[in-house]
C-alpha cells in the first residue's frame, strides 16, 4: 500500500510539474513512468488552475467590473500554466489550417514559430473566453467561481480521454512522455476528479457537460481525420476548446430567453 501511494503521489507531482509553473522539488531517482502514470491526474491539475482562476475572479470582482475580473482570472491562469495549452491550440490552428498533408501538418505543429492561423486562432480563443467569463452570472456570488472551477477540471478530463480513443502519432510532440492510453481504474479516477466539481453547481448547469462532450467529439474527429490520431498539441487544443464550450453553454443558460 505504501509503495502504491508513493507511486501515485509521484505521478501527481509529475502532472503538476509538467502542466504548471509551480516550483516543485525534483526526485533524485527520476522515473519516466511517473509522467506516464500522471494522465489520471490531469483534472486534478485543473483543481489547482481552476481554484486560482476562481480566487482571482472573486478578488477582482470586489473592486472592478466583470470585464476586468475576467481578464484578471485569465491572466492568472496563463501565468500559472505558462500558456501551455494555449500554445498547443495555436500550433494546432497553424497545422490544421494549412491544408497540408499529414506529415507537413505535423512538421508545422512542431515549429515553435507561430503563423497567421495560430495567431488569429489564439486571439479569437482568448477574446471568446474573456468575454464569456465576463458574462457569467454575478448572483449568487459563489456561482461564477464555481463555474470557473468546474470548467478547468472537466476540460482537462475531456482532453485526456483522447488518449483512450486515438493513437499517438507524433514522435516529437510535447506529449511524448505522456503517450499512453488512459484506461481502467486510472480513467475512472480521471473522470471522478473531472466531474466532482459539478456537485457544486445547480442542475441546469450540468448541461455544460453536453457542450463539453460535443466539443471533445468534434476535436477527436478533426484529429482523426487530419492526422490519424493525437499529439500533445491536440490535447492542449482540446482542453481550450472544451473550456470555451463550457463557458459559452453556461452563459447561454443564463442569457437565453
Amino acid at each position: 500500500m505504501n509503495a502504491f501511494l508513493s507511486r501515485e503521489l509521484r505521478a501527481l507531482h509529475s502532472a503538476v510539474m509538467f502542466f504548471t509553473r509551480i516550483p516543485m522539488p525534483s526526485f533524485k531517482d527520476y522515473d519516466p513512468g511517473d509522467l506516464q502514470r500522471s494522465s489520471a491526474y490531469f483534472p486534478l491539475v485543473g483543481w489547482i488552475t481552476g481554484g486560482a482562476a476562481a480566487l482571482a475572479w472573486w478578488g477582482a470582482i470586489q473592486i472592478w467590473p466583470p470585464a476586468i475580473a475576467s481578464g484578471a482570472s485569465l491572466a492568472v491562469t496563463l501565468l500559472l500554466t505558462g500558456a501551455f495549452h494555449e500554445d498547443g491550440f495555436a500550433d494546432m490552428c497553424d497545422g490544421f489550417g494549412s491544408g497540408a498533408p499529414k506529415d507537413r501538418v505535423l512538421e508545422i505543429m512542431r515549429d515553435s514559430r507561430i503563423g497567421a492561423f495560430g495567431a488569429i486562432g489564439l486571439v479569437v480563443m482568448l477574446t471568446l473566453k474573456w468575454q464569456a467569463v465576463a458574462a457569467l452570472p454575478l448572483q449568487p456570488a459563489w456561482l461564477a467561481p464555481a463555474l470557473l472551477f468546474a470548467a478547468h477540471t472537466v476540460s482537462r478530463g475531456a482532453s485526456g480521454t483522447l488518449m483512450t480513443t486515438l493513437a499517438y502519432v507524433s514522435e516529437q510532440g510535447k506529449a511524448k512522455p505522456l503517450a499512453t492510453t488512459l484506461r481502467g481504474w486510472r480513467l475512472v479516477v480521471s473522470l471522478v476528479f473531472a466531474l466532482a466539481p459539478f456537485a457544486l453547481l445547480p442542475l441546469r448547469f450540468w448541461w455544460t457537460l453536453v457542450a463539453v462532450g460535443v466539443a471533445r467529439a468534434v476535436m477527436a474527429w478533426l484529429c482523426k481525420r487530419r492526422i490519424g490520431g493525437y499529439t500533445g498539441d491536440c490535447l492542449g487544443a482540446t482542453q481550450q476548446v472544451c473550456e470555451a464550450a463550457f463557458y459559452l453553454c453556461a452563459v447561454a443558460l443564463v442569457w437565453a430567453r
